[in-house]
């Protein structure tokens, strides 16, 4: 009865499974990726090498957003990567800020910038003649710089917190300097 059964010989060297994971040498599982692809119903038919690629090119792009986030974390002195750090990560680099240009990132906050016509000037002139629209001399003139009206809450760091939250001294400090 040749054929019928295991012999001996195999059941002492029994094949263990290998994944399609570790074949291809990823951390990303091919056959979760296959079976999301297959019940998905994007295609009638799925090639065997169509989830290798997926989840190649997928641990590929969370590799790379988590080196520049845990970059960020480190330049910010934390060891715990949250979601401010990934923000930064993406919109630093280019080519992720392009690809997840209409991504919103949940409590990422906004990319710290201050428009350039809001920061002071770098030459700063003083007249022998003072201010002319207030008639103040210009010894005795000091201009709204804004530091007493800093809070360490306000989290909107593209403008200044006096133009913010009280416009009208931001006017009369823009007047009182031309």
């Amino acid at each position: 009865m040749a054929g019928r059964g295991k012999s001996i010989k195999s059941a002492a060297v029994a094949k263990k499974s290998t994944s399609r994971s570790s074949k291809a040498g990823l951390q990303f599982p091919v056959g979760r990726i296959a079976r999301f692809l297959k019940t998905g119903k994007y295609a009638d038919r799925i090639g065997g090498g169509a989830p290798v690629y997926l989840a190649a090119v997928m641990e590929y792009l969370a590799a790379e957003v988590l080196e520049l986030a845990g970059n960020a974390a480190r330049d910010n002195k934390k060891t715990r990567v949250v979601p401010r750090h990934i923000q930064l990560a993406v919109r630093n680099d280019e080519e992720l800020s392009r690809l997840l240009g209409a991504v919103t990132i949940a409590n990422g906050g906004v990319m710290p910038n201050i428009h350039a016509h809001l920061l002071p000037k770098k030459t700063s002139v003083t007249s022998s003649k003072g201010n002319r629209s207030t008639g103040r001399s210009g010894s005795h003139y000091k201009p709204f710089s804004g530091e007493e009206f800093q809070d360490p809450l306000c989290t909107c760091s593209c403008l200044p917190y006096y133009l913010l939250h009280s416009p009208s001294l931001y006017v009369q400090n823009m007047l009182l300097k031309n």
